[in-house]
């Protein structure tokens, strides 16, 4: 089967807007959570959510396109141009070969609610335009993306909760492993916007840290008391070795592991066993020993029982190796579709400098958490390989394995 590497990398994230900006705000230890005034007008129980402007694509897209984007997919654009030029992909190339898209998203919720209240409004649906058809799908990045770029690949939405980032790469690179593709853009998104999460505030599943935005996010800490919203968009360009080779590419990395797995058990809440089994899929596909795995990027969440069970399922595969393992998280609260796709961007910084970026807000173990290796300040460090988990409502589970080059 072919190898499968990484040529380009694009982020849009509350920790910045672009690679070199979001390398420095991993190295500082810098949080992007903010507290929302307009959230906590609503009713919300939590106003808390990381900070995003929405870009302005005025003078790089016509009016034309920008009416069928909704704010993820404006997200995903400006990191998958990052992501294309990083790995020197002009459009000529985009035009002469067919490039796959595989990306994470699993709603799109300001525009059904927009669109919901033209009509209940003004009793006429011609008013709600047509961008709203486009904009609603939970296939709009993928539409949008394919549409502006003119990519003649696969072109398919992966809808996996939190997991969805991370197996659209996963997915992409079994494509390029059986031949069926060269490239693939990969990535996920997600809108920050408080129509999208407002019933996760309902069910109690955000922090009320409200005094202190900064310190609510906290992965594995025995106070921590909900996770944070947050979103954005990250792109992996992702592509066979022998193509990187010919294009004279770039290569960052290389995917060498991805485990997949299903709880069959509660919706909402993890177990251990389905965590625990996509993280040894992983490991058997990258045909390594645990030991080459030089640090884990954590799905933890900052909630209760996910981080927990987690923690049981990494000390159950690794044991008595202490890897660090730190939940990028606790920076940006848990951008969710766009999550395993970002973490995977938060990592490859993180091994290509040298450095393990703290679990900040990390003051007191509690009784699993204590087993694992969770460095709290920043650590200087050179691994070559890593290891990502997400995990997402329904108990669907990912992990991915990259090795750097």
């Amino acid at each position: 089967m072919k190898r499968v590497v990484i040529t380009g990398m694009g982020i849009y994230s509350c920790l910045g807007n672009g690679l070199d900006a979001v390398r420095q705000s991993l190295y500082d230890g810098k949080s992007g959570i903010v507290f929302d005034q307009a959230r906590k007008d609503m009713g919300f129980r939590s106003a808390l959510t990381s900070y995003l402007e929405v870009p302005d694509l005025k003078k790089e897209l016509s009016r034309s396109q920008r009416v069928y984007m909704p704010e993820q997919a404006k997200y995903a654009y400006v990191a998958t141009a990052e992501a294309l030029k990083n790995a020197g992909i002009d459009q000529d190339y985009l035009n002469a070969n067919e490039v796959g898209l595989l990306y994470g998203n699993d709603s799109s919720a300001e525009p059904v609610f927009r669109s919901i209240t033209t009509m209940l409004e003004k009793k006429d649906t011609t008013l709600v335009g047509s961008g709203g058809i486009f904009q609603s799908m939970n296939s709009t990045v993928t539409m949008n993306l394919a549409c502006i770029f003119k990519l003649r690949g696969i072109n398919l939405t992966v809808s996996g909760a939190c997991a969805s980032g991370s197996h659209a790469i996963g997915l992409g690179t079994l494509l390029i492993r059986n031949g069926l593709q060269e490239m693939v853009v990969c990535g996920g998104a997600q809108e920050v916007n408080p129509y999208a999460v407002g019933s996760f505030d309902g069910i109690s599943a955000f922090s009320t840290r409200e005094d202190q935005p900064t310190k609510a996010s906290r992965p594995f800490d025995r106070d921590r008391d909900g996770l944070v919203p947050g979103g954005g968009a990250a792109t992996v360009i992702i592509e066979s070795y022998e193509s990187a080779v010919r294009r004279g590419a770039p290569i960052i990395a290389e995917v060498i592991g991805y485990g997949f797995s299903s709880n069959g058990d509660h919706i909402s809440v993890p177990n251990v066993d389905g965590p625990s089994r996509s993280l040894q899929m992983a490991i058997k596909d990258a045909g390594i020993d645990i030991r080459e795995i030089g640090y884990i990027n954590a799905h933890a969440t900052s909630t209760p029982v996910g981080d927990r069970n987690e923690a049981k399922a990494i000390y159950n595969v690794f044991r008595d190796y202490n890897v660090e393992v730190t939940s990028t998280k606790s920076q940006t609260g848990h951008e969710m579709w766009m999550a395993g796709a970002s973490e995977v961007i938060y990592s490859t910084l993180m091994m290509k400098n040298g450095f393990i970026a703290p679990n900040i807000n990390f003051e007191n173990p509690d009784e699993d958490s204590a087993k694992l290796n969770i460095p709290s300040k920043r650590v200087s460090k050179k691994f070559d390989t890593f290891l990502s988990n997400s995990f997402g409502f329904g108990g669907t589970n990912s992990t991915l394995i990259i090795k750097n080059l």
